[in-house]
């Protein structure tokens, strides 16, 4: 197998390792550009799109430990198109972009467009692309954040990047406690790494699976994630696998009707087992209801009284192992059945968009600002 897509997915745990190494070695100088305006009062807004805005929506629920407790996560395609909903002249925004290239039309246009409605802005940049246009602003309220060169996806699928980008914001909440939460990181890698070599042959035969449609749970900060697990498979798949997300409770208030005979259904189990209660109890109703292909789930310990599933993966992290670098580890199951299905399709992984449909660059966005 010589695709990036493929590599990418398997370069993460040490992807996440270099991250870290960034991170740290700019330590000071991110503590005292975050300090400076959060203690200014300034509000944590997180923004991408696709794959880049799930990373907020996701970090939205994990960073609710850190001080960037509050943050709120809105999609650069929502602020370019309408900024004065999100902001106004008495707003003090620190926002935060990610973005693999920084070339897109959408990232660019929302750093102009929120500096041109909110009061005062201060922004972190948190790119994989040294040369794109965003990291090629420099101004006094700009902390740019460049991750190490290979996150740079070459796929058209946002794999390493997206995981990588999360993790590093995820450290810049916890820039104080950086030395300490190594061992996290070592331990988020080691399971991961593990989990892959495991688990890899097991996700190719379900992906060998003829299903139609998928749909990702997941509660909290693993909704987000779920998200981006939509994707994955949809983008790799190029939409001939239907996609959707969803949380556990909300996915009983309708959409559960999407489940038919060719659905597979994947359960992102939450940690808490406060959370896990409901979950499990949809777990049960659908098993016992039966009108599904094939069921995933993915759990960092194996509860006691979970049902049957057609696979199941156990990620193997101690008990109160931090969500905020735990819920990453999850996404690698969508990325794995995403590349495998795409193969199976007899598509090519790392431009899955046989008619040109989508790009690994968003083209053809007109910026009116």
């Amino acid at each position: 197998m010589n695709h990036y897509t493929h590599k990418e997915i398997l370069q993460q745990p040490r992807m996440w390792q270099e991250t870290y190494g960034v991170i740290l070695s700019r330590k000071d100088e991110i503590a005292a550009f975050t300090d400076k305006y959060l203690a200014d009062g300034y509000s944590v807004v997180l923004c991408g799109a696709g794959s880049s805005a799930y990373i907020g929506d996701a970090l939205e629920c994990a960073l609710s430990s850190t001080r960037f407790r509050g943050a709120r996560s809105i999609a650069t395609t929502d602020i370019l198109s309408n900024p004065g909903l999100y902001f106004n002249s008495a707003s003090k925004v620190l926002l935060i972009s990610f973005a693999r290239s920084g070339n897109s039309p959408e990232s660019v246009g929302a750093v102009k467009a929120v500096e041109q409605t909110a009061g005062s802005v201060a922004h972190i940049f948190i790119t994989c692309n040294a040369e794109g246009a965003l990291a090629r602003i420099h101004q006094d309220n700009v902390l740019s954040i460049i991750l190490p060169p290979e996150t740079n996806d070459l796929s058209l699928a946002m794999t390493s990047s997206c995981s990588s980008m999360l993790l590093a914001c995820s450290m810049v909440a916890r820039i104080h406690e950086i030395e300490a939460d190594k061992a996290c990181i070592d331990i988020l890698a080691d399971r991961i790494e593990k989990a892959i070599a495991r688990y890899e042959a097991a996700i190719k035969e379900i992906a060998g699976l003829d299903f139609k449609r998928a749909v990702f749970l997941g509660s909290g900060s693993l909704k987000g994630i779920a998200e981006e697990s939509r994707l994955k498979l949809q983008e790799l798949t190029d939409g001939t696998v239907m996609c959707a997300f969803d949380s556990f409770l909300g996915f009983r208030h309708g959409p559960k009707a999407v489940i038919n005979k060719e659905t597979l259904i994947v359960y992102l189990l939450s940690s808490n087992p406060d959370v896990q209660r409901y979950e499990l109890d949809l777990v049960r109703t659908i098993r016992q209801q039966g009108r599904y292909r094939a069921c995933v789930t993915i759990c960092q310990q194996v509860p006691e009284d979970l049902p049957e599933s057609e696979l199941l993966i156990e990620t193997g992290f101690p008990k109160d192992f931090p969500d905020i670098y735990s819920c990453i580890s999850y996404v690698f199951v969508a990325q794995l059945l995403g590349y495998y299905k795409s193969l199976a399709f007899g598509l090519d992984p790392d431009s899955p968009s046989a008619d040109g449909n989508i790009s690994r660059v968003v083209e053809g966005v007109t910026l009116y600002i």
